[in-house]
C-alpha cells in the first residue's frame, strides 16, 4: 500500500479539488433548495453512491472503455444531460399551491427521499467526466513497489469519494442557511423552485455542449466534479 505521507498528500488534494466549485457542488445547491437539508442530504448520499461505482469501474478497468471509446463516451454524456435537463424542467414546471399569504409546500409535488438518492446516483453514474477523472488522477499515484495496483486504485478512490462528503454538506448547510432567511417571504419561495430548476436544465446543457471526446481526454486530469 502507498506510504502515509503520499496518502495525506492525495487526501489534502482530493479535498481541495471536491471544495472547488463544480457540477456536483451546483446539484447539491439545487437540491437542498427544491427539499431542505433532507433533499441535499439525499442528494449528498446519491453522489457519493455513485462516485463508488465509478471507483469499482476504475478497479476493475471498465472505466477505460468510456476513458478510449468516442461512442460510448458520447452515448453516456448525453443520457446524462438530458438527464439533468428533464429533472430541471420537472422542477421548473412544479407549481406550488398558495393559500393565503403562505405558501403550500408539503406534499405537494416533493419527491420521496429515496427518490432523489437514487436519482442523484444515477446523475453521477452517467456523468463520464468522473470516470476520466479517476482514470487520469488516481494511476498517477500508484506505486509499483507498494504491492497490487488494485487495491491501491481502490484507497485512493475511497479518499477520493469520502472527501467529497463534507465539500457537499457545506453546501447544503450554506444554501439551507440562505434559503431559510426567505422562508417568509412567498413571492421569493416561488422562485426556489425555479432557481433549482434553471441550475439543473443549465448543468444539463453544458454537459451537452462541453468539449467531445479527445484522446487527450485519458491523458490529462479532468475538471473537479
Amino acid at each position: 500500500m502507498p506510504d502515509i505521507e503520499m496518502i495525506v498528500a492525495f487526501t489534502l488534494a482530493a479535498f481541495i479539488m471536491n471544495l472547488s466549485p463544480g457540477p456536483s457542488n451546483l446539484y447539491v445547491m439545487a437540491r437542498t433548495l427544491e427539499q431542505g437539508v433532507p433533499g441535499g442530504l439525499a442528494a449528498v448520499a446519491g453522489l457519493a453512491s455513485g462516485s463508488l461505482l465509478h471507483v469499482v469501474a476504475t478497479v476493475l478497468g471498465l472505466s477505460a472503455i468510456i476513458a478510449y471509446s468516442p461512442i460510448a463516451y458520447a452515448v453516456l454524456k448525453t443520457a446524462g444531460a438530458f438527464y439533468l435537463i428533464y429533472l430541471g424542467l420537472h422542477a421548473l414546471a412544479h407549481k406550488p399551491e398558495v393559500t393565503g399569504s403562505k405558501l403550500v409546500t408539503e406534499n405537494s409535488g416533493r419527491k420521496s427521499y429515496s427518490r432523489i438518492f437514487y436519482e442523484s446516483v444515477l446523475v453521477e453514474a452517467t456523468n463520464p467526466k468522473t470516470a476520466l477523472f479517476f482514470i487520469a488522477l488516481l494511476p498517477q499515484f500508484i506505486n509499483p513497489a507498494a504491492g497490487p495496483a488494485g487495491p491501491q486504485l481502490l484507497l485512493l478512490g475511497l479518499i477520493v469519494t469520502m472527501s467529497a462528503i463534507p465539500c457537499d454538506l457545506f453546501v447544503t448547510l450554506f444554501t439551507n442557511k440562505a434559503a431559510s432567511l426567505l422562508k417568509d417571504n412567498t413571492i421569493l419561495q416561488r422562485w426556489q423552485d425555479r432557481l433549482s430548476g434553471t441550475i439543473l436544465v443549465a448543468l444539463g446543457t453544458y454537459v451537452l455542449l462541453s468539449d467531445s471526446f479527445s484522446p487527450e481526454a485519458a491523458t490529462t486530469v479532468p475538471e473537479s466534479r
